[in-house]
């Protein structure tokens, strides 16, 4: 597949009406069977779909993969501008993005764990340079999240690129830890000790403060909404 073939293949709007089956089916199938051990024809008859529908948008299995691996990266992307939409509070907007980051995982966790194990199965050509320079896209969304916590003094000034990816790598953990956590703790209760674990070592005291004043209305959010 040539370069200027990824965006149309990717966009074309017909393949959209079939690609959430698609996705679904091909996820469900390279997690199990394996990126390699898993046919075209087994991903169309999971999915539901004629082998030869499949073939009129993908030359190869590659392509579906990196429709599968596009699918979360570019939910970051959707999803966390929208949660911020409306949170004007620094640190709100900092634990907001970590929220949404998490829940976009929960949601894609098998395509989460693809992205660690499958993206070196992409051929090294535009395919393979799509999923970094996506998932940069939303480390920049958190970066300037962080940057402007930095800037209300709510957070120490720290190397704003490491925390970034302390934060993706303790989101994805959710994922590529699922069979150790999915009995021990809810999601909530992950983002929550997550976030305590990171921001204990940012937070000035005027963070601190703050942070402090969040999981007091938060406790008696949850106390609020215990059956009576």
């Amino acid at each position: 597949m040539q370069h200027n073939d990824v965006a149309s293949i990717v966009e074309d709007p017909e393949l959209i009406a079939n690609r959430g089956q698609i996705v679904v089916a091909a996820t469900q199938l390279f997690a199990r069977e394996g990126f390699y051990r898993t046919t075209i024809k087994d991903i169309a008859k999971l999915a539901g779909v004629s082998s030869g529908l499949i073939y009129q948008y993908f030359r190869e299995k590659e392509d579906i993969l990196l429709l599968v691996l596009l699918e979360v990266v570019d939910a970051y992307a959707r999803e966390i501008p929208l949660s911020l939409k409306g949170v004007v509070d620094p640190l709100d907007r900092l634990l907001t993005a970590v929220h949404a980051y998490c829940r976009v995982v929960d949601r894609h966790r098998a395509a989460t764990v693809l992205a660690y194990r499958s993206t070196k199965s992409l051929p090294p050509d535009r395919r393979r340079e799509l999923i970094p320079e996506r998932e940069t896209e939303t480390n920049h969304i958190i970066a300037s999240v962080i940057a402007d916590c930095m800037k209300h003094g709510v957070v120490r000034r720290v190397n704003v690129d490491v925390l970034v990816y302390q934060i993706v790598m303790a989101a994805h953990g959710w994922a590529l830890k699922s069979w150790y956590f999915k009995s021990r703790v809810s999601l909530d209760e992950f983002i929550r000790e997550t976030l305590d674990i990171l921001l204990t070592g940012i937070l000035t005291p005027v963070g601190e403060k703050k942070r402090a004043n969040q999981k007091g209305r938060a406790a008696q959010r949850r106390k609020v909404q215990l059956p009576t």
